[in-house]
């Protein structure tokens, strides 16, 4: 055990690194990578979950990355990507949080009072140009009350030189990272508890109907339908209230005005603050609110 700070006892261990990727499911994979390519975004060469009937476009980024997700076989197993897609439609689904051990991060969650099953090893297949690649994985499931509001699971890679390939990594658009999620929830005070539990309640701020968690360099934030309109504006084309769930993200890029012009070139609608986002509504992205910052 580590000895005791002159200011108090050390941090506690957290069962999470920080935000691995998102999943955004889609109906029709071609056309959702036709979409983020519009979006600036090179996609990695299509991969294939073996055994079941769903396939992806990764968009490789320099921490982390973007799934897209659909079905391309639907005699197989689906993972409940079928019910998904018809309940909520194409859009953002869910959040892989990034461990490093995730045998450890089950005892710790367990510790926490979070009944969280054994981590299951997946594979997938990579239509890369030199021949089929198969990168391997760990995955964690982690029950909704954990993460109330954000279906999400801890994902390890345990070989990641197969998936961050330099070539498949600098996207067009500048994009470097993940630096935002938003969430809709109907409570967005009820959210705080749970997920100071997993990523500590220094990270976690939770003001009138705004809760924002720091997952590692990643913000995390929780509003409800009203506050949604005061992060994006662009949620204003809502013709009705957003379903609760995950329903917008941010990503950095390395310069916003090449940004921009990659927009423009791609015939993507977009709304510019004078020194904030650019913003990019659901119906340019697959469902998707996108603010470039």
């Amino acid at each position: 055990m580590s000895p005791a700070s002159p200011n108090g006892p050390p941090p506690r261990e957290r069962p999470v690194q920080g935000l691995d990727h998102l999943l955004i499911v889609t109906h029709d994979l071609e056309a959702a990578r036709k979409t983020y390519q519009r979006l600036g975004f090179r996609p990695a060469p299509r991969g294939r979950h073996i055994g079941w009937g769903t396939a992806n476009y990764c968009l490789m980024l320099e921490q982390g990355y973007l799934e897209l997700l659909g079905i391309v076989d639907d005699s197989q197993f689906l993972n409940g990507l079928d019910g998904t897609l018809a309940t909520r439609g194409e859009g953002l689904s869910a959040a892989a949080f990034t461990g490093a051990d995730l045998e450890r991060s089950a005892r710790l969650l367990r510790d926490s009072n979070v009944d969280v099953g054994a981590p299951q090893d997946l594979k997938r297949t990579i239509e890369a140009s030199g021949g089929e690649l198969l990168p391997r994985f760990q995955l964690l499931h982690l029950p909704r009350e954990a993460t109330p509001g954000l279906p999400a699971f801890i994902c390890k890679h345990l070989t990641p030189d197969l998936v961050w390939q330099r070539s498949w990594i600098d996207q067009p658009n500048g994009a470097r990272r993940i630096a935002g999620l938003t969430v809709v929830v109907d409570d967005p005070g009820a959210v705080a508890v749970p997920y100071a539990d997993i990523f500590g309640f220094r990270s976690v701020t939770n003001t009138d109907n705004l809760v924002s968690v720091d997952c590692g360099g990643c913000r995390l934030r929780f509003t409800d339908a009203d506050g949604l309109l005061a992060l994006h504006p662009q949620a204003r084309a809502f013709t009705s209230p957003p379903r609760p769930g995950p329903v917008a993200m941010q990503v950095e890029v390395a310069d916003k005005a090449a940004t921009a012009s990659v927009l423009q070139a791609g015939g993507v609608a977009f709304e510019r603050d004078r020194d904030g986002p650019l913003h990019v509504p659901a119906s340019e992205a697959n469902g998707v609110m996108l603010d470039f910052v």
